[in-house]
């Protein structure tokens, strides 16, 4: 039986055990700032392994740097105790849907999925702070703790919640003006990068202020042979107004990157069955293509230039096959002329589909304002709700052309929630199954401004109500198609369990399942008890603090035991204790009091992969004496721990 680690993994140590595993003779140990013994790399003996002409200290290097770019490489590798407790009334569908709408500083939360989402997500998409001088940047102090710095910054209310008034904006006089925002963003792509699947693709859209400094993290994070492209998507279509603007922005950027080669963008594909075959002839029913193509580079190779029906390619241009090809297909009456060009016939019965390369210039993907018309006016009936959101259309084409059917996707700068909406809207239509990951700062609305004055005293507030509004929307939308009855029309209202969405696969997910980030649910004691003193062990201290639920032990366990958060959970009634089950009976766990060998017993005998109980839940201490052996006997391969 083993103890529960209860916080995430120390991403430094799992780098060091990857050397150790390639190099053992470069790990050594060393005592820590605690005085206890730790592996360490010697670099020294690294260095000599991976080149005969390391380079020095100070030596000239092409690189990439910035003031406390190391702080910030540190503080994507350092580990959580952080937890993500479950809010079922803010939820929609919380028991059965596999989507997540996550509240919180959106590193720490990256950092607790890094625990069970690693190398899962099959795509990314973040429309980050575009660092305008304006925009909120998140401010990673590298002198204090978290903890400290949310205490004495000003930037978070009582309720935990991101305040605006004191917002830290990075102005253009600021010093640092580039390195705060490389400082924000550089450690949440690097956590990021984890989270990708091996064949996954990340999106990030960006003005043109910070491109280039974007451009040169994602190389150094992804690998700059992982670049795939710069998505250059027309925003609007009209210039601006603005007094002094000499040029006026009509594109955003999207940097696209993979994790590794294997990733792919779907190619453009022309099924057979959508074309049409206008013409006939004794063979049969056929399409016409053009066989010519442009001379390039001022290249012109007079072997391409032969008659085909006495007529000759128009000028600049070659034609596309060879004599001897030609001279085939011209006996097979194959071609015609038009009165300007030779054309080749293409029959029904011979013909393939086609594939093609995706454009990187999108100008049909919706606008900023067509975007803001659907979310403002369309969906909450309040002007100025948001100003610039994405239009769904753009990221359900990421989303179409990266992440098929039941791929996971994630967004940790959710803003107005368009990738859920997108994830939903794209599920309807081509019958998916993709769940998203939405992560949000609960940062607080304007007190003046449109959203405070419509309710919304959140960013999370708005986002979650979209999610209700779009979901509620589209279910609408497919029940009519299909001819689906409805029998939920409580499901936004409250969270009653909904059989007609989880037994009827013919209808998307639009539920959700809001989980916040808090503090752990283990008193200090938990992680230190080396701090506490003789006279402490005398005192009954429990290691889980007052206010927390059963439910919230759970969401931090299952984390540790690499199980998704989207995972079906039922809560059930064994020998009249309340007993979770994760997956069916993939995890079985209980935090109720007084369990006693009778309980234990019945879940031995559902052999669960895991199981897990408190200490403090055993009814008394022959509970926990005869613990393992209930097990041995009814199900030795179940995992057990203990919290």
């Amino acid at each position: 039986m083993e103890n529960l680690r209860m916080k995430s993994f120390d991403a430094v140590e799992s780098n060091v055990a990857k050397i150790a595993a390639l190099f053992p003779h470069c790990v050594t140990e060393r005592l820590n700032k605690d005085g206890k013994p730790e592996l360490a790399i010697d670099f020294d003996k690294l260095r000599a392994e991976l080149s005969t002409d390391a380079l020095d200290t100070g030596e000239e290097r092409y690189q990439f740097t910035w003031p406390d770019k190391r702080a910030a490489s540190r503080l994507a590798n350092t580990p959580t105790d952080k937890t993500l407790r479950p809010d079922v009334d803010a939820s929609v569908d919380f028991w059965n849907t596999k989507n997540l709408y996550i509240e919180g500083d959106n590193l720490e939360v990256l950092k607790v999925l890094r625990e069970n989402y690693l190398g899962k997500v099959k795509m990314i998409y973040i429309d980050p702070p575009y660092n305008t001088g304006n925009d909120f940047v998140y401010n990673d102090d590298f002198a204090q703790g978290k903890e400290d710095f949310e205490a004495t910054s000003g930037l978070f209310d009582e309720d935990g919640n991101q305040t605006v008034d004191p917002m830290v904006r990075n102005t253009e006089s600021n010093g640092r003006f580039h390195t705060d925002w490389l400082n924000m963003i550089y450690p949440r792509l690097k956590v990021a990068r984890d989270l990708l699947a091996e064949d996954g693709i990340i999106f990030i859209s960006i003005d043109d202020k910070e491109l280039n400094n974007l451009l040169k993290v994602c190389n150094e994070i992804f690998g700059e042979s992982n670049f795939i492209t710069n998505f250059l998507w027309k925003k609007k279509s009209t210039t601006s107004n603005v007094k002094g603007a000499e040029v006026s922005s009509l594109c955003d950027n999207t940097l696209c990157y993979r994790r590794t080669p294997m990733a792919k963008i779907s190619p453009r594909t022309r099924n057979k069955e959508t074309r049409s075959y206008p013409c006939s002839d004794e063979y049969g029913w056929y399409r016409t293509a053009i066989i010519e193509k442009k001379d390039s580079g001022g290249y012109k190779r007079d072997s391409m230039k032969f008659p085909i029906m006495g007529h000759y390619p128009r000028d600049g241009k070659r034609w596309q096959i060879g004599i001897d090809k030609a001279r085939e297909l011209e006996k097979l009456n194959r071609f015609i002329f038009d009165g300007e060009k030779v054309l080749l016939k293409i029959y029904d019965f011979e013909d393939n589909d086609t594939h093609s390369a995706q454009p990187n210039l999108l100008t049909e993907h919706g606008s900023t304002d067509s975007a803001a018309r659907m979310v403002n006016e369309e969906l909450f009936n309040v002007s100025e709700l948001f100003t610039n959101p994405k239009p769904i259309e753009l990221i359900q084409y990421f989303a179409s052309i990266s992440a098929l059917n039941d791929s996971i996707i994630l967004d940790f700068f959710s803003g107005s929630a368009t990738t859920a909406h997108a994830v939903m809207k794209l599920n309807a239509e081509d019958g998916g199954h993709r769940k998203f990951i939405m992560v949000q700062l609960p940062e607080v609305t304007e007190e003046k401004s449109e959203a405070r004055k419509a309710g919304y005293e959140t960013i999370c507030q708005i986002g979650e109500e979209r999610i209700r509004r779009a979901g509620k929307k589209i279910l609408e939308e497919v029940r009519s198609e299909k001819g689906v009855v409805s029998s939920d029309s409580n499901l936004f209202n409250n969270n009653e369990n909904s059989s007609l969405l989880t037994n009827n696969s013919s209808l998307p997910d639009v539920g959700f399942r809001v989980l916040k980030l808090d503090s752990s649910n283990m008193e200090d004691v938990f992680y230190t008890p080396e701090d506490f003193n003789e006279a402490d062990l005398f005192n009954t201290v429990d290691n889980v603090k007052s206010d927390r639920t059963p439910l919230d032990l759970l969401f931090q366990v299952m984390p540790e035991l690499d199980i998704e958060l989207s995972a079906r959970v039922e809560e059930k009634e064994v020998n009249g204790k309340k007993v979770f089950f994760v997956d069916d009976t993939y995890l079985i766990a209980t935090f109720d009091t007084e369990v006693n060998e009778s309980t234990v017993t019945e879940i031995a005998k559902m052999r669960p992969q895991y199981f897990v109980m408190r200490d403090a839940s055993a009814a008394n201490d022959n509970v926990l004496d005869n613990f393992e052996q209930i097990f041995r006997h009814y199900s030795p391969d179940t995992i057990r721990k203990i919290l």
